[in-house]
């Protein structure tokens, strides 16, 4: 990471790059955003190469974002490691303390109840899922925190009768999440294959 870094201060120096010395925190969202969706797509295509490179896209923007913060004076990159570390090691008692756990279920759980302990319970569902967050992970992570009903074939059924294409968008995500599938992953899945083979068009 070292290296990286250094590469980042030396883009940014007054002799370094025009565009990178230019840009913001806010600027540089849209392209944390990109990244992070291309990263995405490279993990659900499977390929080792594609997901190294996307994977050090996302990287990138993390040392973009520490290099500016450190010239800011308000952070720097060993405050973002040493954060996430901490986060982990105190919401995980049951690794690395003496909690016990009887499955996945009930570590998620305990992550919610450490989260409102640390004062960090949210607002509402709503407000705790990130608006940038695609439509569909965003929807799944919203039903769930709202205890949506269950996704039924049937409810899936009714939607697409009645023509509500917006209730029909929300039973397809309930029904995906009861299959324990993540629809934001089945549709990019989904939008793969299609450009791989497409319909022959009519």
């Amino acid at each position: 990471m070292e290296r990286l870094l250094a590469v980042m201060r030396r883009l940014r120096a007054p002799d370094g790059c025009p565009w990178d010395r230019k840009q913001t925190h806010r600027s540089l969202v849209p392209y944390l955003l990109e990244e992070a969706a291309e990263a995405a797509d490279a993990i659900l295509s499977g390929e080792p190469e594609a997901m190294k490179e996307e994977l050090g896209d996302v990287l990138l923007q993390v040392a973009f974002h520490a290099v500016i913060a450190e010239e800011e004076g308000v952070f720097a990159y060993p405050d973002i490691e040493a954060a996430i570390v901490e986060k982990l090691v105190r919401r995980h008692p049951h690794v690395f303390g003496d909690v016990r756990v009887k499955d996945a279920d009930e570590v998620l759980q305990n992550w919610e109840q450490l989260k409102a302990a640390e004062g960090k319970a949210p607002k509402g569902a709503c407000d705790e899922v990130p608006s940038a967050l695609g439509a569909l992970a965003r929807a799944a992570r919203v039903e769930e925190r709202l205890g949506y009903p269950e996704g039924r074939p049937e409810r899936v059924a009714a939607a697409l009768a009645e023509g509500d294409l917006k209730r029909l968008f929300l039973e397809a995500v309930a029904l995906a999440r009861a299959r324990g599938e993540d629809p934001e992953a089945l549709l990019r899945e989904a939008v793969l294959e299609l450009c791989s083979n497409p319909s022959p068009k009519s």
